[in-house]
């Protein structure tokens, strides 16, 4: 019975110590594998390899290495084999640092004052306090609801929108396409943490903005798939839009010579909003094989038909 880790080598080689403290009974191997490949029950992958099912005939569980799973291609997975995110405390804690930065730096008029440091000016802008900026969160899993609950105490007016309802202590939630007109129109900054689906892809797009207040701003954290990118450097252009914060693209690493590079309202990151900690994503995983071997219910299982 073997564990198979095939992703970030770096951070693989943390997995296979911390396996080795705390599940020193479950063989941990690195990618490639050149042993049995019917020994290996256990898969953690960004990405799966091609034909899974011939060359691991014995795989129980496919791990994904990091929240999401819309690197897989599920069609190539079979039907029957259980599909588990990664659920470590460390990548709500990291998204939450990096959208609170987001919302504070375009709230305090962070670029504005760059811009003004460059040319040597000295002006003041009126401060306006936490509750004159409305915050609207796409996407109600954990990392929408954990972005909610920071920003709330920090005295922003928060709502949250997603497919189905929900109920949030101090959070306007709305939901389905008949919410989503009035949660957008009451978003000063709108920041996306959906999972990127069929349904989802393009979400941010002309039509979306236009329902925006005129100025508003976008954090996107989400995945590159769910923004039109040209419908963004036209809303930014027009006015619609009055800045971006995108941390995810279309084509990651971001061509050079893209107009994202050189906008002066776009703040680009490099995909680092959160990332998996090796020792709570080592955590995580082994208490799923208890509730596997247990028979209890997989933290993080994803439901196929809604794609998350």
């Amino acid at each position: 019975m073997t564990f198979l880790y095939k992703a970030d080598l770096e951070r693989g080689a943390e997995w296979g110590r911390l396996f080795a403290q705390k599940a020193p009974e479950l063989p941990f191997h690195l990618w490639p594998y050149e042993g049995d490949p019917a020994s290996v029950r256990y898969l953690a992958a960004w990405t799966p390899p091609e034909d899974i099912a011939r060359r691991f005939p014995n795989l129980e569980i496919l791990f994904s290495v990091g929240a999401g799973i819309d690197q897989f291609d599920m069609s190539g997975l079979p039907p029957e084999l259980p599909v588990v995110r990664m659920t470590e405390p460390g990548i709500a804690a990291g998204m939450v640092q990096y959208v609170t930065h987001a919302v504070l730096g375009l709230h305090r008029d962070s670029r504005h004052y760059a811009r003004q440091q460059q040319q040597q000016i000295w002006q003041a802008r009126r401060v306006r306090p936490a509750s004159a900026c409305r915050i609207g969160v796409l996407g109600l899993g954990m990392l929408g609801r954990a972005v909610l609950q920071q920003l709330h105490g920090l005295g922003f007016p928060c709502a949250g929108w997603s497919r189905s309802p929900h109920q949030i202590d101090g959070v306007e939630c709305h939901s389905a396409c008949d919410g989503l007109d009035h949660f957008l129109a009451r978003s000063d900054v709108l920041i996306c943490l959906l999972p990127l689906t069929d349904d989802t892809r393009g979400i941010l797009c002309r039509a979306l903005f236009a329902q925006l207040p005129r100025g508003a701003t976008l954090i996107n954290v989400g995945r590159g798939g769910h923004l039109v990118e040209d419908d963004l450097l036209a809303a930014l252009q027009d006015g619609q839009l009055s800045a971006a914060v995108l941390d995810v693209c279309n084509t990651e690493p971001l061509p050079a010579g893209h107009p994202f590079w050189r906008h002066p309202d776009i703040v680009i990151t490099p995909h680092v909003a959160s990332m998996t900690q090796p020792d709570g994503a080592v955590d995580a995983v082994l208490e799923n094989l208890r509730r596997h071997r247990a028979g209890m219910p997989l933290l993080g299982l994803i439901d196929r038909r809604r794609g998350y």
